[in-house]
Protein backbone atom coordinates (compact mmCIF):
# COMPACT_ATOMS: atom_id res chain seq x y z
CA UNK A 1 0.00 0.00 0.00
CA UNK A 2 1.14 3.58 -1.12
CA UNK A 3 0.17 6.78 1.22
CA UNK A 4 0.39 10.47 0.34
CA UNK A 5 0.71 13.07 2.90
CA UNK A 6 -1.88 16.39 2.70
CA UNK A 7 -0.79 19.11 4.53
CA UNK A 8 -3.16 21.99 5.08
CA UNK A 9 -1.82 25.02 6.21
CA UNK A 10 -4.25 27.55 7.91
CA UNK A 11 -4.81 30.58 9.19
CA UNK A 12 -5.60 29.78 13.00
CA UNK A 13 -3.18 26.10 12.67
CA UNK A 14 -1.51 23.33 10.13
CA UNK A 15 -3.24 20.07 9.86
CA UNK A 16 -1.60 17.10 8.13
CA UNK A 17 -3.23 14.09 7.40
CA UNK A 18 -1.82 10.72 6.17
CA UNK A 19 -4.11 9.19 3.63
CA UNK A 20 -3.98 5.69 1.90
CA UNK A 21 -3.57 5.36 -1.81
CA UNK A 22 -7.89 5.12 -1.40
CA UNK A 23 -8.52 8.05 -0.09
CA UNK A 24 -8.91 7.06 3.39
CA UNK A 25 -7.83 9.03 6.33
CA UNK A 26 -4.72 7.06 8.32
CA UNK A 27 -4.04 9.86 10.63
CA UNK A 28 -4.05 13.17 11.57
CA UNK A 29 -2.36 16.20 13.57
CA UNK A 30 -2.93 19.74 14.57
CA UNK A 31 -1.14 22.21 15.60
CA UNK A 32 -2.21 25.91 16.03
CA UNK A 33 -0.94 29.37 16.38
CA UNK A 34 -1.61 32.49 16.80
CA UNK A 35 -2.07 35.98 14.70
CA UNK A 36 -0.53 39.15 15.38
CA UNK A 37 -2.95 42.42 14.62
CA UNK A 38 -0.62 45.28 15.64
CA UNK A 39 -2.84 47.88 14.51
CA UNK A 40 -6.40 47.94 13.11
CA UNK A 41 -7.16 46.32 10.37
CA UNK A 42 -3.65 44.88 10.01
CA UNK A 43 -2.38 41.17 10.39
CA UNK A 44 0.39 38.82 10.43
CA UNK A 45 2.02 35.69 11.03
CA UNK A 46 5.24 34.60 11.98
CA UNK A 47 6.77 32.09 9.21
CA UNK A 48 8.74 30.10 11.18
CA UNK A 49 4.96 29.09 13.25
CA UNK A 50 3.79 27.42 9.60
CA UNK A 51 7.43 25.65 9.34
CA UNK A 52 7.47 24.05 13.12
CA UNK A 53 3.61 23.34 12.89
CA UNK A 54 4.10 21.27 9.77
CA UNK A 55 7.41 19.07 11.27
CA UNK A 56 5.34 18.69 14.51
CA UNK A 57 2.54 17.38 13.06
CA UNK A 58 4.23 15.42 9.80
CA UNK A 59 6.27 13.31 12.29
CA UNK A 60 3.62 12.51 14.67
CA UNK A 61 1.00 11.43 12.12
CA UNK A 62 3.96 9.07 10.54
CA UNK A 63 5.14 8.29 14.39
CA UNK A 64 1.16 6.87 15.45
CA UNK A 65 0.26 5.44 11.72
CA UNK A 66 3.46 3.18 12.25
CA UNK A 67 3.65 3.55 8.47
CA UNK A 68 7.11 2.91 6.45
CA UNK A 69 8.33 6.48 5.63
CA UNK A 70 9.42 4.70 2.43
CA UNK A 71 5.59 3.86 1.54
CA UNK A 72 4.59 7.75 1.92
CA UNK A 73 5.46 8.62 -1.91
CA UNK A 74 4.05 12.37 -2.37
CA UNK A 75 2.86 14.88 -0.37
CA UNK A 76 0.63 18.25 -1.03
CA UNK A 77 0.26 21.51 0.67
CA UNK A 78 -2.65 23.25 1.02
CA UNK A 79 -2.89 27.12 2.03
CA UNK A 80 -4.05 30.00 3.40
CA UNK A 81 -3.96 32.54 0.11
CA UNK A 82 -2.20 35.48 -0.40
CA UNK A 83 0.05 36.14 2.70
CA UNK A 84 3.58 38.42 1.48
CA UNK A 85 6.24 35.78 2.64
CA UNK A 86 9.65 37.72 1.56
CA UNK A 87 13.21 36.45 1.96
CA UNK A 88 16.95 37.78 1.88
CA UNK A 89 19.47 35.95 -0.46
CA UNK A 90 20.32 33.52 2.13
CA UNK A 91 16.54 32.36 2.24
CA UNK A 92 15.71 34.25 5.53
CA UNK A 93 12.25 35.45 6.81
CA UNK A 94 12.82 39.58 6.63
CA UNK A 95 9.62 40.32 8.16
CA UNK A 96 6.41 38.81 9.69
CA UNK A 97 4.07 37.78 7.23
CA UNK A 98 1.04 40.02 5.75
CA UNK A 99 -1.56 37.66 5.49
CA UNK A 100 -4.72 37.71 3.59
CA UNK A 101 -7.17 39.61 5.75
CA UNK A 102 -4.47 42.41 6.45
CA UNK A 103 -6.40 45.64 5.26
CA UNK A 104 -3.76 48.38 5.62
CA UNK A 105 -3.02 48.64 1.56
CA UNK A 106 -6.36 50.58 0.16
CA UNK A 107 -3.94 53.31 -1.00
CA UNK A 108 -1.75 51.02 -2.72
CA UNK A 109 -5.04 49.56 -4.24
CA UNK A 110 -5.80 52.90 -5.75
CA UNK A 111 -2.62 53.25 -7.01
CA UNK A 112 -2.15 50.27 -8.64
CA UNK A 113 -5.76 51.17 -10.25
CA UNK A 114 -4.37 54.39 -11.04
CA UNK A 115 -0.67 52.86 -12.89
CA UNK A 116 -2.37 49.83 -14.66
CA UNK A 117 -6.34 51.05 -14.92
CA UNK A 118 -9.02 48.40 -13.50
CA UNK A 119 -10.15 47.16 -16.36
CA UNK A 120 -6.48 46.57 -17.80
CA UNK A 121 -6.09 44.74 -14.78
CA UNK A 122 -9.11 42.45 -14.44
CA UNK A 123 -8.30 41.41 -18.01
CA UNK A 124 -4.56 40.27 -16.78
CA UNK A 125 -5.54 38.91 -13.34
CA UNK A 126 -9.01 38.96 -13.49
CA UNK A 127 -9.49 40.45 -10.35
CA UNK A 128 -9.51 44.52 -9.43
CA UNK A 129 -6.90 45.59 -6.82
CA UNK A 130 -8.07 43.99 -3.58
CA UNK A 131 -6.24 44.95 0.06
CA UNK A 132 -6.05 41.05 0.77
CA UNK A 133 -4.39 40.18 -1.99
CA UNK A 134 -0.16 40.15 -2.35
CA UNK A 135 0.33 42.83 -4.79
CA UNK A 136 -0.66 45.47 -2.61
CA UNK A 137 1.69 44.56 0.36
CA UNK A 138 4.76 43.95 -1.90
CA UNK A 139 4.03 47.90 -3.04
CA UNK A 140 3.20 49.05 0.77
CA UNK A 141 6.61 46.81 1.97
CA UNK A 142 8.84 48.95 -1.08
CA UNK A 143 7.01 52.14 0.46
CA UNK A 144 6.93 51.84 3.85
CA UNK A 145 9.87 49.64 5.16
CA UNK A 146 12.30 50.39 1.83
CA UNK A 147 15.22 48.52 3.77
CA UNK A 148 13.05 45.34 3.90
CA UNK A 149 12.32 45.53 0.37
CA UNK A 150 15.66 46.11 -0.82
CA UNK A 151 17.23 43.26 0.79
CA UNK A 152 14.36 40.97 -0.71
CA UNK A 153 15.29 38.36 -2.92
CA UNK A 154 12.55 35.78 -2.80
CA UNK A 155 9.17 36.55 -2.69
CA UNK A 156 6.69 33.33 -1.43
CA UNK A 157 3.27 32.44 -0.55
CA UNK A 158 2.26 30.85 2.85
CA UNK A 159 2.16 26.93 1.49
CA UNK A 160 5.10 27.97 -0.63
CA UNK A 161 7.28 29.14 2.16
CA UNK A 162 6.76 25.63 3.61
CA UNK A 163 7.82 23.87 0.83
CA UNK A 164 11.11 25.91 0.45
CA UNK A 165 11.84 24.54 3.81
CA UNK A 166 11.18 20.93 3.19
CA UNK A 167 12.66 21.05 0.04
CA UNK A 168 14.83 23.73 -1.14
CA UNK A 169 12.53 24.66 -3.95
CA UNK A 170 11.54 28.25 -4.75
CA UNK A 171 8.10 26.91 -6.54
CA UNK A 172 4.04 27.99 -6.78
CA UNK A 173 1.61 26.48 -8.42
CA UNK A 174 -1.30 28.77 -10.52
CA UNK A 175 -4.40 28.48 -8.21
CA UNK A 176 -2.10 30.16 -5.13
CA UNK A 177 -0.25 32.35 -7.66
CA UNK A 178 -3.87 33.32 -8.62
CA UNK A 179 -4.23 35.30 -5.64
CA UNK A 180 -1.23 37.35 -5.32
CA UNK A 181 -2.35 39.85 -8.70
CA UNK A 182 0.75 39.61 -10.55
CA UNK A 183 -0.59 36.40 -12.57
CA UNK A 184 -2.05 36.32 -16.17
CA UNK A 185 -5.29 34.19 -15.06
CA UNK A 186 -6.20 33.32 -18.64
CA UNK A 187 -2.61 32.47 -20.05
CA UNK A 188 -1.60 31.06 -16.22
CA UNK A 189 2.02 32.78 -16.26
CA UNK A 190 3.37 36.05 -14.42
CA UNK A 191 2.46 39.20 -16.53
CA UNK A 192 5.97 40.66 -17.46
CA UNK A 193 3.35 43.33 -18.79
CA UNK A 194 2.12 44.21 -15.10
CA UNK A 195 5.21 43.63 -13.40
CA UNK A 196 6.69 46.05 -15.58
CA UNK A 197 4.38 48.74 -15.35
CA UNK A 198 4.40 48.27 -11.13
CA UNK A 199 8.66 47.93 -11.91
CA UNK A 200 8.95 44.54 -9.70
CA UNK A 201 11.56 41.99 -10.68
CA UNK A 202 10.09 38.83 -11.93
CA UNK A 203 13.25 37.23 -10.47
CA UNK A 204 12.09 38.06 -6.66
CA UNK A 205 8.95 35.22 -7.70
CA UNK A 206 8.86 31.41 -7.65
CA UNK A 207 8.14 29.35 -10.81
CA UNK A 208 4.45 28.38 -11.70
CA UNK A 209 3.66 24.91 -12.20
CA UNK A 210 0.20 23.14 -12.20
CA UNK A 211 -1.34 22.07 -9.20
CA UNK A 212 -0.44 18.29 -9.43
CA UNK A 213 3.13 18.91 -11.30
CA UNK A 214 5.69 17.45 -9.21
CA UNK A 215 7.83 20.27 -8.08
CA UNK A 216 10.85 19.15 -5.87
CA UNK A 217 11.61 16.38 -3.75
CA UNK A 218 11.94 16.37 0.40
CA UNK A 219 15.66 17.79 1.21
CA UNK A 220 17.73 15.26 3.71
CA UNK A 221 17.27 17.93 6.07
CA UNK A 222 13.90 18.31 6.34
CA UNK A 223 14.12 14.67 6.14
CA UNK A 224 15.55 14.43 8.92
CA UNK A 225 13.44 16.61 11.09
CA UNK A 226 10.19 15.52 9.80
CA UNK A 227 11.04 11.82 9.80
CA UNK A 228 10.17 11.05 5.89
CA UNK A 229 11.90 9.80 3.35
CA UNK A 230 14.12 11.99 1.29
CA UNK A 231 12.56 10.07 -1.57
CA UNK A 232 9.19 11.72 -1.01
CA UNK A 233 7.60 13.99 -4.07
CA UNK A 234 6.12 17.35 -3.16
CA UNK A 235 3.46 18.49 -6.14
CA UNK A 236 2.32 21.84 -6.57
CA UNK A 237 -0.46 21.50 -4.33
CA UNK A 238 -3.43 24.54 -4.11
CA UNK A 239 -4.34 27.49 -2.40
CA UNK A 240 -6.82 26.57 0.10
CA UNK A 241 -10.55 27.20 -1.42
CA UNK A 242 -9.12 24.94 -4.99
CA UNK A 243 -7.94 22.39 -2.51
CA UNK A 244 -11.23 22.31 -1.01
CA UNK A 245 -12.49 21.83 -4.21
CA UNK A 246 -10.41 18.84 -4.90
CA UNK A 247 -11.39 17.77 -1.68
CA UNK A 248 -15.03 16.95 -2.47
CA UNK A 249 -14.69 16.90 -5.87
CA UNK A 250 -16.14 20.15 -7.35
CA UNK A 251 -13.61 19.38 -10.21
CA UNK A 252 -16.32 19.37 -12.92
CA UNK A 253 -19.20 22.17 -14.51
CA UNK A 254 -22.13 22.48 -12.64
CA UNK A 255 -20.47 21.68 -9.37
CA UNK A 256 -20.56 23.93 -6.60
CA UNK A 257 -19.48 24.31 -1.92
CA UNK A 258 -19.67 26.56 0.15
CA UNK A 259 -16.77 26.35 2.89
CA UNK A 260 -17.23 28.41 6.40
CA UNK A 261 -13.59 28.58 7.53
CA UNK A 262 -11.88 31.36 9.04
CA UNK A 263 -13.18 33.14 5.73
CA UNK A 264 -16.10 31.55 4.02
CA UNK A 265 -16.26 31.18 0.38
CA UNK A 266 -19.31 29.88 -2.17
CA UNK A 267 -17.19 28.41 -5.08
CA UNK A 268 -18.15 26.98 -8.90
CA UNK A 269 -15.92 25.40 -11.13
CA UNK A 270 -16.08 26.46 -14.48
CA UNK A 271 -13.94 24.74 -17.69
CA UNK A 272 -14.69 28.34 -19.90
CA UNK A 273 -13.04 31.62 -18.51
CA UNK A 274 -15.97 33.44 -16.70
CA UNK A 275 -14.62 36.59 -15.75
CA UNK A 276 -16.93 39.81 -13.29
CA UNK A 277 -16.49 43.22 -14.89
CA UNK A 278 -17.32 44.30 -11.77
CA UNK A 279 -15.14 42.53 -9.87
CA UNK A 280 -17.10 41.45 -6.90
CA UNK A 281 -15.97 37.50 -7.15
CA UNK A 282 -12.77 36.51 -7.85
CA UNK A 283 -11.71 34.49 -10.92
CA UNK A 284 -8.58 32.25 -10.24
CA UNK A 285 -6.71 29.22 -12.03
CA UNK A 286 -8.27 25.79 -10.23
CA UNK A 287 -6.62 22.79 -9.11
CA UNK A 288 -7.44 21.23 -12.43
CA UNK A 289 -5.33 21.96 -14.88
CA UNK A 290 -6.83 24.39 -18.05
CA UNK A 291 -9.40 24.98 -16.05
CA UNK A 292 -10.60 27.81 -13.44
CA UNK A 293 -12.95 28.87 -10.88
CA UNK A 294 -14.99 31.90 -9.69
CA UNK A 295 -15.61 32.11 -6.20
CA UNK A 296 -17.15 35.07 -4.01
CA UNK A 297 -15.37 35.64 -0.13
CA UNK A 298 -17.05 36.96 3.24
CA UNK A 299 -13.49 37.92 4.82
CA UNK A 300 -14.76 36.91 8.81
CA UNK A 301 -16.91 33.41 8.26
CA UNK A 302 -15.77 31.23 11.05
CA UNK A 303 -13.76 34.19 12.31
CA UNK A 304 -16.42 36.08 13.44
CA UNK A 305 -18.23 33.21 15.59
CA UNK A 306 -14.49 32.09 16.79
CA UNK A 307 -14.80 35.97 17.93
CA UNK A 308 -17.68 35.24 19.80
CA UNK A 309 -16.58 32.35 21.09
CA UNK A 310 -13.48 34.05 22.35
CA UNK A 311 -15.31 37.22 23.68
CA UNK A 312 -18.49 35.85 25.12
CA UNK A 313 -18.51 31.94 25.52
CA UNK A 314 -15.65 31.35 28.56
CA UNK A 315 -18.93 29.34 30.12
CA UNK A 316 -19.01 27.03 27.03
CA UNK A 317 -15.29 26.75 26.68
CA UNK A 318 -14.96 25.84 30.44
CA UNK A 319 -18.17 23.16 30.56
CA UNK A 320 -17.00 21.78 27.33
CA UNK A 321 -13.23 20.65 28.98
CA UNK A 322 -15.18 19.24 31.90
CA UNK A 323 -17.32 17.08 29.31
CA UNK A 324 -14.61 16.27 26.57
CA UNK A 325 -16.82 18.01 23.90
CA UNK A 326 -15.82 20.73 21.72
CA UNK A 327 -17.52 24.77 22.73
CA UNK A 328 -18.47 24.77 19.19
CA UNK A 329 -21.10 21.92 19.83
CA UNK A 330 -22.41 23.81 23.12
CA UNK A 331 -22.68 27.26 21.01
CA UNK A 332 -24.87 25.37 18.45
CA UNK A 333 -27.31 24.10 21.17
CA UNK A 334 -27.55 27.64 22.08
CA UNK A 335 -28.21 28.93 18.99
CA UNK A 336 -31.10 26.12 18.25
CA UNK A 337 -32.75 28.27 20.73
CA UNK A 338 -33.17 31.02 19.75
CA UNK A 339 -35.54 31.27 16.76
CA UNK A 340 -35.01 32.46 13.19
CA UNK A 341 -34.54 36.29 13.12
CA UNK A 342 -32.77 36.19 16.50
CA UNK A 343 -35.72 37.38 18.09
CA UNK A 344 -35.58 40.76 15.58
CA UNK A 345 -30.96 40.56 15.68
CA UNK A 346 -29.08 40.85 13.12
CA UNK A 347 -25.40 40.95 12.47
CA UNK A 348 -23.29 42.00 9.42
CA UNK A 349 -19.55 40.04 9.63
CA UNK A 350 -17.71 43.20 8.40
CA UNK A 351 -14.68 42.29 11.64
CA UNK A 352 -11.87 42.24 9.00
CA UNK A 353 -13.41 44.40 6.14
CA UNK A 354 -15.28 42.84 3.26
CA UNK A 355 -14.55 41.20 -0.45
CA UNK A 356 -17.53 40.42 -2.08
CA UNK A 357 -19.66 42.07 -3.01
CA UNK A 358 -18.87 44.85 -1.52
CA UNK A 359 -15.07 45.30 -1.77
CA UNK A 360 -14.42 47.76 1.26
CA UNK A 361 -11.63 47.84 3.73
CA UNK A 362 -13.10 50.42 5.90
CA UNK A 363 -16.47 48.47 6.77
CA UNK A 364 -16.69 46.83 10.13
CA UNK A 365 -19.29 44.48 11.75
CA UNK A 366 -22.26 45.16 14.12
CA UNK A 367 -25.40 43.58 15.63
CA UNK A 368 -28.07 45.56 14.81
CA UNK A 369 -31.59 46.11 16.78
CA UNK A 370 -30.02 45.17 19.71
CA UNK A 371 -32.76 45.42 22.70
CA UNK A 372 -32.65 44.88 26.21
CA UNK A 373 -34.41 41.76 26.08
CA UNK A 374 -31.72 39.84 23.86
CA UNK A 375 -29.49 36.60 24.87
CA UNK A 376 -26.21 35.60 24.07
CA UNK A 377 -27.99 32.94 22.37
CA UNK A 378 -29.54 35.45 20.38
CA UNK A 379 -26.33 37.20 19.75
CA UNK A 380 -24.83 33.51 18.96
CA UNK A 381 -27.92 32.59 16.44
CA UNK A 382 -27.76 36.20 14.86
CA UNK A 383 -23.97 36.02 14.06
CA UNK A 384 -24.55 32.33 12.68
CA UNK A 385 -27.53 33.88 10.59
CA UNK A 386 -25.23 36.62 9.16
CA UNK A 387 -22.71 34.99 7.75
CA UNK A 388 -25.13 33.23 6.42
CA UNK A 389 -26.12 35.85 4.69
CA UNK A 390 -22.87 36.82 3.06
CA UNK A 391 -22.25 34.14 1.65
CA UNK A 392 -26.14 34.35 0.40
CA UNK A 393 -24.89 37.80 -0.95
CA UNK A 394 -22.17 35.71 -2.62
CA UNK A 395 -24.19 32.89 -4.20
CA UNK A 396 -26.48 35.78 -5.88
CA UNK A 397 -23.57 37.11 -7.69
CA UNK A 398 -22.46 33.90 -9.16
CA UNK A 399 -26.15 33.18 -10.02
CA UNK A 400 -25.83 36.13 -11.95
CA UNK A 401 -22.68 35.07 -13.99
CA UNK A 402 -24.54 32.50 -14.99
CA UNK A 403 -23.24 29.77 -12.14
CA UNK A 404 -26.63 28.01 -11.09
CA UNK A 405 -25.82 25.34 -8.75
CA UNK A 406 -28.14 22.54 -8.34
CA UNK A 407 -26.62 21.15 -4.99
CA UNK A 408 -24.09 22.84 -2.43
CA UNK A 409 -21.74 21.09 -0.59
CA UNK A 410 -20.68 22.32 2.34
CA UNK A 411 -16.97 22.26 3.90
CA UNK A 412 -14.93 23.55 6.61
CA UNK A 413 -15.26 24.19 10.30
CA UNK A 414 -18.71 25.56 10.21
CA UNK A 415 -19.68 22.70 7.71
CA UNK A 416 -19.39 20.54 10.25
CA UNK A 417 -22.52 21.80 12.12
CA UNK A 418 -26.07 20.50 11.18
CA UNK A 419 -27.68 23.86 12.37
CA UNK A 420 -25.68 26.16 9.61
CA UNK A 421 -25.89 23.60 6.80
CA UNK A 422 -30.00 23.84 7.63
CA UNK A 423 -29.55 27.48 7.50
CA UNK A 424 -27.65 27.30 4.27
CA UNK A 425 -30.35 24.93 2.50
CA UNK A 426 -32.86 27.20 3.93
CA UNK A 427 -31.26 30.21 2.56
CA UNK A 428 -29.84 29.49 -0.35
CA UNK A 429 -32.91 27.19 -1.38
CA UNK A 430 -30.61 24.53 -2.58
CA UNK A 431 -30.02 20.80 -0.96
CA UNK A 432 -27.05 21.15 1.52
CA UNK A 433 -24.51 18.15 1.59
CA UNK A 434 -21.49 16.88 3.17
CA UNK A 435 -18.56 14.70 1.66
CA UNK A 436 -17.81 11.47 3.58
CA UNK A 437 -14.12 11.99 4.12
CA UNK A 438 -14.15 15.81 5.61
CA UNK A 439 -10.80 16.85 5.44
CA UNK A 440 -11.88 18.55 2.37
CA UNK A 441 -8.20 20.90 1.41
CA UNK A 442 -6.02 18.05 2.84
CA UNK A 443 -7.38 15.52 1.35
CA UNK A 444 -7.48 18.02 -2.30
CA UNK A 445 -3.68 18.31 -2.00
CA UNK A 446 -3.44 14.38 -0.57
CA UNK A 447 -5.42 13.78 -4.20
CA UNK A 448 -2.78 16.30 -6.24
CA UNK A 449 0.05 14.44 -4.67
CA UNK A 450 -1.33 10.82 -5.32
CA UNK A 451 -1.74 12.13 -9.21
CA UNK A 452 1.71 13.87 -9.44
CA UNK A 453 2.92 10.09 -8.51
CA UNK A 454 1.11 8.38 -10.91
CA UNK A 455 -1.48 6.63 -8.54
CA UNK A 456 -4.07 8.46 -10.74
CA UNK A 457 -4.20 9.30 -14.28
CA UNK A 458 -6.34 12.54 -13.45
CA UNK A 459 -7.75 14.91 -10.66
CA UNK A 460 -11.15 14.16 -12.03
CA UNK A 461 -11.00 10.44 -11.88
CA UNK A 462 -9.37 10.33 -8.51
CA UNK A 463 -12.11 12.56 -7.53
CA UNK A 464 -15.00 10.37 -9.14
CA UNK A 465 -13.43 7.05 -7.43
CA UNK A 466 -12.57 8.46 -3.99
CA UNK A 467 -14.99 11.31 -2.98
CA UNK A 468 -18.39 9.89 -1.72
CA UNK A 469 -21.78 12.51 -0.48
CA UNK A 470 -23.89 11.88 2.42
CA UNK A 471 -27.31 12.77 2.50
CA UNK A 472 -28.52 16.22 1.49
CA UNK A 473 -30.45 18.52 4.59
CA UNK A 474 -33.06 19.67 2.36
CA UNK A 475 -34.58 22.98 2.92
CA UNK A 476 -37.45 23.40 4.96
CA UNK A 477 -40.10 24.97 3.14
CA UNK A 478 -41.94 26.96 6.27
CA UNK A 479 -38.19 28.33 7.47
CA UNK A 480 -37.54 29.98 3.73
CA UNK A 481 -39.65 32.61 4.00
CA UNK A 482 -38.92 33.79 7.16
CA UNK A 483 -35.34 33.79 6.43
CA UNK A 484 -36.07 35.59 3.66
CA UNK A 485 -37.67 38.65 5.42
CA UNK A 486 -33.97 39.02 7.23
CA UNK A 487 -32.27 38.97 4.64
CA UNK A 488 -34.01 41.93 3.30
CA UNK A 489 -33.17 44.04 6.13
CA UNK A 490 -29.68 42.34 5.96
CA UNK A 491 -29.12 43.64 2.40
CA UNK A 492 -29.73 46.92 3.54
CA UNK A 493 -27.67 47.23 6.51
CA UNK A 494 -24.04 47.98 4.09
CA UNK A 495 -25.32 50.82 1.67
CA UNK A 496 -27.11 52.32 4.74
CA UNK A 497 -23.87 52.75 6.81
CA UNK A 498 -21.52 52.72 3.99
CA UNK A 499 -20.25 56.51 4.88
CA UNK A 500 -20.23 56.11 8.50
CA UNK A 501 -17.82 53.48 7.79
CA UNK A 502 -15.49 55.75 5.93
CA UNK A 503 -16.01 58.63 8.90
CA UNK A 504 -15.12 55.96 11.41
CA UNK A 505 -12.52 54.91 9.44
CA UNK A 506 -10.97 58.46 9.67
CA UNK A 507 -11.62 59.08 13.33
Amino acid sequence: MKYVLGIDLGTSGTKTVLFDQEGHGVCSATVEYPMAQPQNGWAEQDPADWWHAAVSTIRTVLEKSGVDKKDVVSLGISGQMHGLVMLDKDGNVLRPSIIWCDQRTQVECDEIHEKVGKEKLISITANPALTGFTLSKIMWVRKHEPEIYAKCRHILLPKDYVRYMLTGDYATEVSDASGMQVLDVPNRCWSKELLGILDIDEALLAKVYESPEVTGHVSSEAAALTGLSADTLVVGGAGDNAAAAVGTGVVEDGRAFTTIGTSGVVFAHTSKLAIDPLGRVHTFCCAVPGAWHVMGVTQAAGLSLKWYRDTFCQAEKDAAAMMGCDPYDLMNQQAAQSPIGANKLLYAPYLMGERTPHLDADCRGMFFGLSAMHTRRDMLRAVMEGVTYALKDCLCVLEGMGATPETMLACGGGGKSPLWRQMLADVFGLPVATTVNTEGPALGVAILAGVGAGLYPSVEEACRAMIHQNPAQMPIAENQPKYAAVYEVYKQLYPANRELFKALAKL
